[in-house]
């Protein structure tokens, strides 16, 4: 999970390098052709392409990739206008927005203490995303409408069946967001691409497929409720990235509120890890 969360992050240092001088829909066209082509060679190797599975299913992986669409739009932009570790801590904050979803929508139970958490997470979250000494930043509300985005897919993600494999969901969501990113790039146009850019969005492409693979292995083999808080590490890797690279540190502001979401994160994985282990 570890590497998994260092990959993504990479591919995230990567994209912001690369945004610099590629446009914005051109750049995730590119990245996206890639990373389709190495998803469905892995997918053909795991076995994992057979589309036999409900109707109702296949309804929600369009309607998935619709919210992919939309988080990968906003959470891009805020990335080439924030701070590497800025945009990744909002992020952390899925773990709560996901548990408050499943509450409001599915009817799931939570109990005080988890609603003490997911409050506390959400002043971490603003803390985060606090007006500055020009205003309050649009790019900041880029960034949680990526959140309420990434939180609906991962919504619909849970009310799919177990026969749904994953790579298929995978594949098609890559693939639908290098169709819409190549019909967009069209209108925004394009712009010509140096040796060392083509090199980082083919670097950016093979980390997301590292992120995605070492994903799908430790889901299959470990305690989900075990490896799961190991998602927090890609915090650790964008303080380290946008530090090296963009020469980014946040202030203790925005620290105190990435600790707020992280421990508010990880207080809430572990209440419902012993949820399920009294269940």
């Amino acid at each position: 999970m570890v590497a998994s969360m260092a990959a993504f992050t990479i591919n995230d240092a990567l994209v912001k390098l690369v945004g610099q001088s590629i446009p914005l829909f051109q750049l995730v066209a590119m990245r996206g052709a890639l990373a389709t082509v190495l998803v469905f060679i892995l997918a053909r190797h795991l076995g994992a392409l057979h589309i036999e599975f409900p109707r109702h299913d296949r309804w929600l992986i369009i309607f998935r990739c619709v919210a992919e669409l939309v988080a990968t739009f906003f959470f891009l932009t805020a990335l080439m206008h924030m701070p590497l570790a800025n945009v990744t801590a909002v992020l952390q904050a899925l773990p709560l927005t996901v548990t408050l979803g499943a509450a409001l929508f599915f009817g799931e139970v939570i109990g005080w203490r988890r609603i003490a958490a997911i409050t506390l997470g959400f002043v971490g979250m603003l803390l985060i995303v606090r007006p500055g000494p020009e205003g309050f930043s649009i790019y900041a509300i880029y960034a949680l409408v990526a959140v309420a985005s990434v939180t609906v897919r991962d919504l619909i993600t849970r009310r799919m069946s177990a026969e749904v494999p994953s790579m298929v969901v995978t594949l098609a969501t890559s693939l639908s967001i290098t169709l819409a990113a190549t019909a967009a790039s069209l209108i925004e146009g394009w712009a010509p691409v140096s040796t060392s850019s083509g090199a980082m969005v083919a670097g950016a492409a093979v980390f997301v497929l590292m992120g995605y693979l070492f994903s799908v292995m430790v889901m299959r083999v470990g305690e989900i409720g075990f490896v799961a808080p190991f998602r927090y590490s890609s915090l650790i890797w964008a303080l380290g990235l946008g530090w090296a690279v963009f020469g980014d540190w946040p202030d203790a502001i925005t620290m105190l509120g990435a600790v707020l979401v992280v421990g508010a994160g990880m207080f809430t994985l572990f209440r419902e890890r012993s949820r399920h282990a009294d269940e």
